[in-house]
C-alpha cells in the first residue's frame, strides 16, 4: 500500500478514514463541487464529493435498496415517484424495478454528477436512464418541490450531507415543499446521516419535519463506507399506518414484485424501523 496515493474522509476531527487509489478515474471541480471517481482495491470504485465518499461499488446496494424499497413497498401503490439528487444513478436503478411505477422524475442540481457517474460508474445506473418512464430535471431541489404542480407518491431525497449544495435539503423550506407535492398517503424519505456521530442532524429534521407530517421518525442500516455506526434515513408521513405494517403484507407485496435483493427483505423492511435508546431518546427531548 506504501506505494499507493492514500485519499483521506474525515468528517469529524480526529476520526476518519482512508482509501488507497489504485487508479484515478475522474477528479475536477464541477460547477458545484468537487468531484473524484477513483478505484480501490477493497471498495471498487469510489465517488466523493467535496471530500466526503458518496458511494462505493461494493456496497451501494444496501443503500440503494433500503431507500427505495422501504417506501414503495410501504406505500403499495406507488406509481409516481421523485428522486432528489441521486446522479449515480443507483436509486433510480432501484426505483426502476418496480413494474408498477409510471412516472420517474429525478431532480439533479449538477448535471455533471450524471455525467461522470454515467461513465465512471456504469453499474450504478444499470441502464436505467434509458427506462421510458424517466425524466431528468437539472434544478435545485428545493426549488423544485416548491414550484411544481407535479404530484407524487413517493419522495426519495438522496442526498449529501449538510454542507454545500446538499444543506438546502434539510431545510423547513425543502421539507414543507415535499409535503405539498406529495398525494396523499405520500411517502417521503431521506439520507440522514450516522446517527451516532450526527445525532444533531436527526434531531433537527425530525424537528422540522414535525411541522408539515403526521408521522416522522427513521429507520437503519449498516453499510460499511458511511463509517461510524449505522446508516439512519428520515421517514414521513401524513399516515403513521404505513409504517406498521404488518410481515404478511410486506412479503405479500415483495413476492408479488418478483424481485431478489442483496440486502433488503420484507424482515429487514420491518426490522429498520427499531432505533436504538439513545437516538430515541434525543428525539423526545
Amino acid at each position: 500500500m506504501s506505494d499507493k496515493e492514500i485519499w483521506f474522509e474525515t468528517l469529524h476531527s480526529g476520526f476518519g478514514q482512508f482509501f488507497s487509489i489504485k487508479k484515478t478515474l475522474y477528479h475536477n471541480k464541477t460547477d458545484h463541487q468537487d468531484l473524484i471517481i477513483f478505484e480501490n482495491d477493497v471498495m471498487g470504485r469510489v465517488m466523493a464529493l467535496d471530500g466526503v465518499v458518496q458511494t462505493t461499488e461494493r456496497d451501494e446496494f444496501i443503500y440503494h435498496e433500503m431507500m427505495a424499497h422501504i417506501p414503495i413497498f410501504a406505500h403499495g401503490k406507488a406509481k409516481r415517484i421523485l428522486i432528489i439528487g441521486g446522479g449515480d444513478g443507483g436509486m433510480l436503478r432501484e426505483v426502476c424495478r418496480h413494474q408498477g411505477v409510471e412516472h420517474i422524475t429525478m431532480v439533479e442540481i449538477d448535471a455533471n454528477v450524471v455525467e461522470f457517474c454515467r461513465e465512471y460508474l456504469p453499474h450504478h445506473s444499470a441502464g436505467s436512464y434509458e427506462d421510458p418512464r424517466f425524466n431528468l430535471v437539472i434544478e435545485d431541489g428545493v426549488n423544485f418541490v416548491n414550484q411544481t404542480e407535479l404530484k407524487f407518491d413517493v419522495i426519495i431525497s438522496d442526498c449529501t450531507d449538510p454542507i454545500g449544495p446538499g444543506e438546502s435539503l434539510f431545510t423547513s423550506d425543502f421539507y414543507q415543499g415535499c409535503a405539498r407535492c406529495l398525494n396523499e398517503n405520500g411517502i417521503f424519505v431521506a439520507q440522514n446521516g450516522v446517527c451516532f456521530l450526527q445525532q444533531d442532524e436527526a434531531v433537527n429534521s425530525h424537528q422540522k419535519l414535525a411541522n408539515y407530517f403526521e408521522d416522522v421518525s427513521f429507520y437503519q442500516a449498516a453499510i460499511p463506507t458511511y463509517y461510524g455506526g449505522i446508516m439512519t434515513f428520515a421517514w414521513a408521513s401524513q399516515n403513521p399506518q404505513l409504517r406498521h405494517h404488518q410481515l404478511t403484507t410486506i412479503e405479500s407485496r415483495f413476492t408479488a414484485s418478483g424481485m431478489h435483493c442483496r440486502y433488503y427483505n420484507p424482515a429487514i423492511h420491518l426490522g429498520s424501523f427499531a432505533l436504538p435508546q439513545y437516538l430515541q431518546d434525543a428525539l423526545s427531548q
